[in-house]
Order: C-alpha cells, then structure tokens, then sequence
C-alpha cells in the first residue's frame, strides 16, 4: 500500500505534465495562425515588392555609397586603411594654331591625312583666297585624346607656328552625376510604367501618362547631355589656321623692271586709254546723234530757201533799160 506522501507526489507530477502539454497546445495554435498571417501579408506584399523591384539596383548603389560615404567619415579601420577605387578621368580638350606655310592646299591634305591617321576626322574646313596668289585655310579637327599631343607636334612642325593655345577641363564629377542621374530616372520611369500595368481607372492611367511623359523627356535630356559629354570627351578639337606668307605673293616685285615689264605696262595703259577713250565716246554718243540731227535739219531748211529764192529770182523780167 502506497504511503500518501508517495500518492501527492505522483499527483503533482501528472499536473505538472498536464500543464505543459497544454502551453504546448496554445503555442502550436499560435505559431500556425502567425504563419497563416504571413502566408496573407506576402500576398498583399507582392505587388510593392514589383514597384520596388526596378528601384532597388538604384537604391542598392545609393545604400552602397551612403556606408561608404559612412565609413570614410566615422574613421572605420577597414575602410580607412584600404586603397579608393580608381575613377577615369575626364576631360575636354581645346587648341588653336595658327601656321604660316608655302602652299595651303597642300598644307590642309597633310592636315588632314595627320588626322585620319590618328583615328581622327576633319569636322569643318573653308578655303578662301585674299589675291590672286594668297589663300588661307580653317580647319577644325577632331583627334582621339590618346593621340592629342602627336598630332599638335605634327601640325605645328608643318610650317612657322605663328600661335598656339590650349585648354583642358576636367568635367569627371559632371559625367558621375549625369550617369548617377540616369540611372535614377530610368529605375523611376519603371515604376510609372508598373503603375500604369495596374491601373484600373482612366483617371489614374491619364495621370500616369502625364508623370510618364515628363519623365521620359527628362530622361532623353540627360540620355543627350551624357552623349554630349561622351563626344567631347573621347575626342579632342584643334583648330587649325593655315596662311601663306606676304613675301609670296609679292613675287619679284622688289626686283628692278625689264624690257618684259615695262612693254607688259606700256600695253596695260594702252590698253587703259582705249576703255576710257571708248566709254567717253559711248557716254557722248547721244548727244552726238542729236546735234547731228539737228545740223542736217537745219541743212534741209537753208537749202529748200535757197531754192525758193533762185525760183523767184528767175521769174522776175529784166527791166527795159531807159531812153537817153
């Protein structure tokens, strides 16, 4: 027979059991209803996570750079101690040279096969002629960055280099952000675009539609500023003025003159004074014709009295001649 000391014990014990299994019956029921719970939350969710979807390349370099930036400043030891990340450089090159040169034309084809040579090309040219003998050249070439320096030598040792400026601008923070800003918009024209899937109102679709268009043009403008950008400076310009010298189309004017010259002037005035000579009478000529018109008209008039005169003179008797 049990003692009943035995008999609480063995009672407190199945109480204790009891307990349990019932704390583990009400955490099982909470545990399912809370995954229950988030099987329903992960479908209201998804359609967030799909307009969130084309910003999170954008807000993952954003996030990337703000803990970089963070840990630039806070001093952070893993950072601190560690190399930047190299950046390209970029940067927008000008120069002008003015050069004095024998022949221009044959100046501008050497120009212009230095460029070529260099991957280059010739973006504007203009010839023009002062006299008969002197003409003179412009050009604007555009030359490769890498190949910038060769083809200045180049073109400067062509002729007597008259002037030469240059000019570099460092415009890698501007192509940073013109990239940064492209990407942003682009991740935002996805989301409108998203948005516009699921509208189900015409109000909201007009809406959108709008928001869409000005984003779009927003991004065409910096889509245009980055090929600007990309243009200037993957390609150098160098403006080149080509110019033959006075002392050329002088000729032999300092030397003294010759048979050749002195007849070759003699029939230059000769020939002068019989332009002049004719352009006097050609003015003259109207008024030539009218005095003429005028004399012969008078001519007419003085013969016909004449006539008239000898008529009546010829019909008149002589007179009987009187007695003595």
């Amino acid at each position: 027979m049990q003692s009943p000391r035995h008999s609480s014990r063995s009672s407190t014990r199945r109480s204790r059991r009891v307990l349990a299994a019932g704390m583990l019956a009400a955490l099982l029921a909470v545990s399912g209803c809370g995954a229950a719970d988030d099987k329903s939350g992960s479908s209201t969710k998804a359609a967030d996570a799909a307009d969130n979807k084309a910003a999170a390349p954008a807000g993952r370099a954003d996030a990337a750079s703000g803990q970089s930036d963070r840990g630039a400043t806070e001093g952070s030891p893993d950072r601190s101690t560690g190399s930047p990340a190299p950046t390209t450089s970029h940067v927008i090159r000008k120069a002008s040279l003015s050069v004095e040169v024998k022949d221009v034309p044959k100046a501008a084809a050497a120009a212009r096969s230095v460029t070529e040579d260099a991957g280059g090309l010739v973006a504007n040219e203009s010839t023009d002629r002062i006299d008969d003998l002197r003409e003179t050249s412009h050009l604007v070439l555009r030359v490769p960055q890498a190949e910038y320096d060769a083809v200045l030598r180049k073109l400067a040792g062509g002729g007597k280099l008259l002037s030469r400026t240059s000019e570099a601008k460092d415009v890698t923070d501007q192509v940073v952000d013109v990239e940064s800003r492209i990407a942003t918009q682009r991740a935002s024209v996805a989301r409108v675009r998203k948005l516009m899937d699921r509208a189900e109102k015409i109000a909201d679709v007009v809406a959108l539609e709008g928001e869409l268009s000005n984003r779009q043009a927003e991004l065409e403008s910096l889509l245009a500023r980055q090929e600007s950008l990309k243009d200037r400076t993957t390609l150098a310009t160098i403006t080149l003025d080509l110019a033959e010298p006075e002392s050329s189309a002088q000729g032999t004017d300092d030397d003294d003159p010759g048979f050749v010259d002195a007849l070759g002037g003699g029939w230059h005035a000769f020939v002068t004074t019989v332009k002049w000579i004719a352009m006097a009478v050609g003015a003259a000529a109207p008024f030539l014709a009218a005095a003429a018109a005028l004399l012969l008209l008078w001519r007419l008039v003085r013969t016909r009295r004449r006539t008239r005169r000898a008529v009546e003179h010829a019909s008149v008797p002589p007179e009987a001649p009187s007695a003595p």
